[in-house]
């Protein structure tokens, strides 16, 4: 995914909302660009060792999959997932042996997914899935506000990891 600009200042609500939650996610491999293996699953954080390059990248990935198919869709969860009942909360962060490469194209990959799913439904359709939250489903609209919001703090995250690596900060290409 190349780094795409953002939405037109007037643009419909739909292209606002993609076009925002689009470009955080491109903002996702560009943090990674220029990366080893040894850094992207570097622990840079001892009171957050599962908070690695690699383990964000799986982490947002597997978020794609929980909100727009568990939560929008609806679709059960068949054994794909990384999540067990009795298993670790962050599961999905134990990357230590999964190349960056691949995580990263399964995210690109995942976030397709979602745009597709998007497109197909209006912005007021309810989430299909089981509702874990007091007040009941929530609407697409405000699934696509929270991904923005959860990409983009996860940027962040990113970025931080990446200053501590190398000094590489903001949204510039590694030389």
């Amino acid at each position: 995914m190349t780094v795409v600009s953002r939405p037109p200042l007037t643009s419909d609500e739909r292209t606002q909302l993609t076009g925002w939650l689009d470009l955080q996610r491109s903002f996702v491999r560009m943090k990674c660009e220029g990366l080893s293996e040894a850094e992207a699953h570097r622990k840079m954080l001892p009171t957050s060792p599962l908070m690695t390059v690699a383990g964000l990248v799986a982490h947002m990935r597997w978020v794609e999959y929980s909100w727009f198919h568990l939560n929008v869709l609806g679709t059960p969860d068949t054994g794909q997932t990384p999540w067990t009942e009795d298993g670790h909360p962050d599961a999905e962060m134990f990357v230590d042996d999964v190349p960056l490469a691949q995580l990263l194209d399964e995210y690109d990959a995942e976030c397709a997914r979602s745009n597709a799913i998007t497109a197909s439904l209006s912005l007021d359709a309810l989430e299909q899935g089981p509702s874990v939250r007091e007040g009941g489903a929530a609407s697409l609209r405000y699934v696509l506000c929270h991904m923005i919001e959860e990409t983009a703090r996860h940027v962040g995250h990113l970025d931080i990891i990446r200053e501590l690596l190398d000094g590489q900060t903001g949204y510039t290409k590694p030389d």
